[in-house]
């Protein structure tokens, strides 16, 4: 295994099963004892878990025990050479700690960007292969931060039953809704810099993409990003369209999304 498949292993761990996880792990295994091969990198819980936040009531189920408002898990790895703890305090942060399991000492090899070898490639895949079903059992996606972007996607979940849907792995901040009787989009939700939506400065904003209405005029209404501006509008959602509005426009998106 190269080191430009070595990158793209890494980059595809959130999208892997915890079988694909443990396939991959079996082949750097045998591929990185190649002297001249880059080592698998290491996540840590604060890069695999950006974009999430923890639901609570999920923890205890997986396997999590709960003192003081900390919540632990710990599992064997490496075939119970190590033990990998992970846990989760009060705020959601997530930390990660593995320690021999025989002597309790802290192992962190796979936190080293240069280690490479069998064991510590498997350690490496063995923690992202458990963090993996933590993330899909344990946490959700938080990508938005406005109380207008949420907004938007709880209405859309409590009106129609529809969730957002993260299509891209490059533009992990961009989220479609689409009608799921006509599998045709009606917005597109998405965290950008504001030079792309009429701003002059690389600002972080939030905007929403509307199929375009007759009631969409004046300045409030942008030319559509990345999107046929001659059928959809960009709104950025900065209080200048408030909540209320913004639903009413959703529902009439929501209407031509039909053909």
């Amino acid at each position: 295994m190269d080191a430009g498949q070595m990158k793209s292993l890494r980059e595809t761990f959130r999208d892997m099963t915890p079988d694909e996880m443990r396939e991959a792990s079996r082949e750097a295994e045998i591929d990185s004892t190649t002297k001249n091969d880059a080592p698998i990198e290491y996540l840590t819980p604060t890069e695999f878990f950006r974009r999430m936040r923890v639901k609570r009531t999920t923890l205890q189920k997986f396997g999590f025990k709960e003192e003081s408002g900390l919540w632990t898990y710990s599992a064997p790895i490496a075939g119970g050479a190590l033990v990998c703890t992970v846990t989760v305090d009060a705020s959601g942060a997530v930390k990660e700690t593995t320690t021999d399991a025989a002597t309790g000492d802290e192992y962190v090899q796979h936190r080293v960007a240069g280690a490479s070898g069998k064991f510590v490639g498997r350690v490496r895949c063995e923690i992202m292969a458990l963090m993996k079903r933590m993330a899909d059992s344990c946490f959700e996606r938080d990508v938005f931060k406005t109380d207008l972007a949420r907004g938007i996607i709880a209405f859309a979940e409590s009106e129609w039953d529809e969730k957002p849907e993260f299509l891209w792995k490059n533009f992990p901040d961009y989220a479609v809704l689409r009608r799921r009787d006509t599998n045709k989009w009606y917005a597109l939700v998405a965290r950008l810099t504001a030079d792309k939506v009429g701003g002059n400065r690389k600002d972080i904003v939030e905007a929403v993409n509307l199929r375009r209405t007759d009631s969409m005029d004046g300045p409030r209404f942008l030319p559509a990003y990345h999107m046929n501006k001659k059928t959809w509008t960009t709104i950025v959602l900065d209080g200048t369209v408030d909540a209320e509005e913004l639903q009413k426009l959703l529902k009439e998106s929501r209407k031509l999304a039909t053909k």
